[in-house]
């Protein structure tokens, strides 16, 4: 048990325990559920430790993550991640993961795999004209593990910043399937389910959670997030995301949908 949060590459550390079966071991104290990208990176991870490409090496990258979120998780308690092989053809691959607590799946995703492919490459998203990183507003987050965050000055610091530049502050190198996991788990940081007046209700939980992966990124550089609320219909709220690097270059699509409650304010509260 771990007193303080450590290092990314501590939480992204998965103990084989048979064959496409892991165990993240990494645990520790806090006050909330288990974080949401966290699981979710834990689980791309042990789906890639089981991908190789048709040469035996493991050059397929991720492409992309569907999971559900199903359970309260709990960071006090290691995680069991089972992998189930789909498929393996000649261009991509197909593997699906439930994490485990205490006997039951907490979340549950597939996860796809693709050989690198050149040519073809467009986006329609830009990078916003926003202030640098080195010229933003420092913002704290909460539970998270070696992120730096910042927020453009002309955005101001919120609750929960619908768009920011952010980097992790280990040392993570070139590994693809690495920097798609601290992807992962960067991109379940913040939302702009909040711009939507609801009139007493917020979003109280996660549903689902999607990551497209469109280029290898090095997560320690710079990267800005930006997310767009899209609907809010049957009390689940659905926004999407896009992450881009430095240069202006699409590295990923994110959309995640959450469940709304009604506030019960508290004697006194206003």
């Amino acid at each position: 048990m771990s007193d303080q949060p450590g290092d990314l590459r501590d939480l992204l550390q998965l103990e084989k325990v048979e064959e496409d079966t892991f165990r993240a071991n990494y645990v520790f104290d806090e006050d909330w559920p288990l974080y949401g990208g966290q699981v979710a990176a834990q689980a791309l991870l042990a789906a890639g430790l089981t991908v190789t490409d048709r040469a035996g090496g493991n050059g397929r990258h991720p492409h992309s993550l569907h999971g559900y979120f199903l359970r309260r998780g709990d960071a006090s308690m290691p995680t069991l991640f089972k992998v189930d092989r789909d498929r393996d053809g000649h261009s991509f691959s197909a593997r699906r993961v439930v994490a485990i607590q205490r006997g039951e799946v907490i979340f549950s995703t597939a996860v796809s795999f693709a050989d690198p492919a050149y040519g073809m490459e467009r986006q329609a998203p830009e990078l916003p004209a926003v202030t640098a990183p080195e010229d933003s507003l420092t913002w704290v987050v909460p539970r998270m593990f070696s992120m730096e965050v910042r927020i453009p000055p002309e955005d101001g610091i919120t609750a929960w910043p619908a768009r920011f530049w952010s980097r992790f502050t280990t040392e993570i190198g070139d590994d693809v399937l690495l920097n798609a996991a601290a992807l992962t788990y960067l991109s379940d940081v913040s939302a702009d389910l909040h711009s939507f007046s609801t009139d007493g209700f917020i979003p109280a939980a996660s549903l689902d959670h999607a990551v497209w992966f469109h280029h290898p990124a090095r997560l320690e550089d710079w990267m800005f997030t930006d997310h767009t609320a899209r609907a809010i219909a049957g009390n689940r709220g659905l926004y999407t995301g896009s992450v881009f690097d430095r240069s202006g270059r699409l590295v990923a699509t994110i959309a995640q949908e959450a469940l709304y409650k009604r506030f019960a304010r508290t004697e006194g509260s206003v």
